[in-house]
C-alpha cells in the first residue's frame, strides 16, 4: 500500500503541474485512549477529526487526507517517541489533540524541531502560549488561565474567599493551581494551602482530610478526568459538602458530570468553551458524533479537535502545501476562523485561538429534563476577556 501511494504521488509530481498536483495530508490524533482522559478525548477525538475531514471534502480541493491515531499513555517519553516516528517515518504532517500537558509540552518540542504542525485541544497548560509558545503550535479549546479566570473569579466574588487546592502533580495541575491562586488573590481571596497528588489517584482520603482540616470555603480541584471524579465522589463520602465546604472543579467536563450523576455534581460551578446542548448547531453535530460513539456526550475537547482540524485543512488548501509547518500555522493565523461549533474567531500571534467562554452551574436532578441536560448558563465571558492578554503571556514570539 505504501508503494502504491508513493507511485501515485510521484506520477502527480512528474505529469501534473504544481497547481494540479494532489496535496496529500496525514493527520495524527494522539491522546489517552485507555485511561483517565479517554472519555474526554480518546476514540471520540478520532471521530471528530474524521468528521472535520468529511465536512471539508478534500477531493473538492484537490487533496487526499489520511488519519492515524495512537495512545500516548499520559507519558511524555511515549508521546514524544510516537511524534518522532510519525514525523520521520510515517510522514505525518500534523498532530492534534494531546491531553496531558506534560505530554503536550514534549510533543511541542518535537513538532518545532521537525517543523510540523501541532494543534492542541486536550492539553490545558497556558505555558503553551506563554513561555513555551512556538511558531508551530495552535492552542485551540481552553487553557488553565481561562479556567481559573472564569471559575475562580466567579466563586471569590460570590463569597468563596478562602481556598485549599488538591493538585495533580504534573505540569497541568501545577499550571492550573498557579493560575487559579493568582485569580483568587487578585480578587481579594486567600489561599490557605495545597496538597499534591499523583496522576490517576484512586484513594483521595488523606488529601481530602487535609483539605477538610484547612476549613477553606472552597476546595479547588486542580486536576481532571478520573481524578476529579474520584475526589468529588470520595469527598461526598467524607461529608465535605455537607459540612459547608464547596468543591470548585477547575476543569470539569460534561462527561465527568455524567459519571458523577447530578445528585453528586449538583451546584458545581465550572467553565467551558463549548457545550453540546447550547444551540441547534451543537446538537446536530452531537447527533452525528454519537452515532460513532455509542450515544455518549462529546466534551469540548472533541469539539475543539473538529474545529482545529477543519481550520487546518482550510489553511493547507489555501497554501496548496502541507510539509512546512510554520507556513501552515502562519496561514491559519492569517485566515479568520469560522466553524459550526465555535463560530467566528481568530488565532493570535502566540498561537492562542480566541473565542468566548461560558460559566455554567450543574443542575439539580429535578431541573434536568433529559439525559445530558446538565448545565445552567450563568455567564458568557466575551472572547477578548476569556483568555490571558497577549502582553501578559511572556511568549518569546511576541514583542510588547
Amino acid at each position: 500500500m505504501r508503494l502504491i501511494a508513493f507511485l501515485t504521488f510521484t506520477a502527480a509530481a512528474v505529469f501534473g503541474t504544481a497547481a494540479q498536483a494532489q496535496v496529500n495530508v496525514k493527520i495524527g490524533v494522539l491522546n489517552d485512549m485507555s485511561s483517565l482522559y479517554a472519555d474526554i478525548s480518546g476514540p471520540g477525538s478520532v471521530t471528530a477529526a474524521k468528521m472535520a475531514v468529511e465536512d471539508f471534502n478534500p477531493a473538492a480541493h484537490g487533496m487526499k487526507v489520511e488519519i492515524v491515531s495512537a495512545d500516548h499513555q499520559n507519558k511524555p517519553d511515549v508521546g514524544s517517541n510516537i511524534a518522532r516516528q510519525w514525523f520521520d517515518v510515517d510522514h505525518v504532517d500534523v498532530i492534534v489533540d494531546v491531553p496531558t500537558s506534560s505530554v503536550a509540552l514534549a510533543v511541542s518540542d518535537v513538532a518545532r524541531e521537525k517543523n510540523k504542525v501541532f494543534l492542541i485541544s486536550g492539553a490545558a497548560s497556558s505555558d503553551l502560549t506563554g513561555p513555551k509558545c512556538t511558531p508551530n503550535n495552535v492552542h485551540w479549546t481552553y487553557d488553565t488561565w481561562m479556567l481559573a479566570n472564569g471559575t475562580g473569579k466567579a466563586l471569590v466574588k460570590t463569597g468563596g474567599d478562602t481556598w485549599f487546592f488538591l493538585t495533580s502533580d504534573y505540569a497541568f495541575g501545577h499550571a492550573l493551581e498557579h493560575d487559579a491562586a493568582a485569580v483568587v488573590t487578585a480578587n481579594g481571596g486567600k489561599v490557605l494551602g495545597e496538597v499534591l497528588h499523583p496522576l490517576n489517584t484512586q484513594d483521595f482520603s488523606s488529601f481530602l482530610l487535609q483539605a477538610q482540616a484547612s476549613k477553606a470555603k472552597i476546595i479547588g480541584l486542580a486536576n481532571a478526568g478520573g481524578d476529579t471524579i474520584n475526589a468529588i465522589k470520595q469527598g461526598a463520602e467524607f461529608g465535605i459538602t455537607a459540612g459547608g465546604q464547596q468543591f470548585a472543579g477547575l476543569l470539569v467536563f460534561v462527561t465527568d458530570v455524567n459519571a458523577l450523576g447530578l445528585k453528586t455534581a449538583q451546584g458545581l460551578v465550572l467553565t467551558e468553551t463549548w457545550y453540546w446542548d447550547m444551540n441547534d448547531a451543537n446538537r446536530a453535530w452531537t447527533k452525528r458524533w454519537q452515532a460513532e460513539n455509542a450515544g455518549k456526550l462529546p466534551s469540548m475537547v472533541v469539539a475543539g479537535v473538529y474545529a482545529e482540524t477543519l481550520h487546518y485543512l482550510k489553511a493547507v488548501a489555501t497554501l496548496k502545501s502541507a510539509p512546512d509547518g510554520k507556513a501552515v500555522v502562519n496561514q491559519m493565523k492569517a485566515l479568520p476562523t469560522e466553524d459550526p461549533l465555535f463560530g467566528k474567531g481568530y488565532i493570535r500571534a502566540d498561537g492562542r485561538k480566541i473565542h468566548p467562554a461560558y460559566l455554567f452551574q450543574v443542575k439539580k436532578p429535578e431541573e434536568s429534563k433529559y439525559p445530558g441536560d446538565d448545565y445552567i448558563l450563568r455567564a458568557t465571558i466575551p472572547a477578548e476577556e476569556a483568555f490571558r492578554p497577549l502582553k501578559d503571556g511572556n511568549c518569546p514570539m511576541v514583542t510588547n
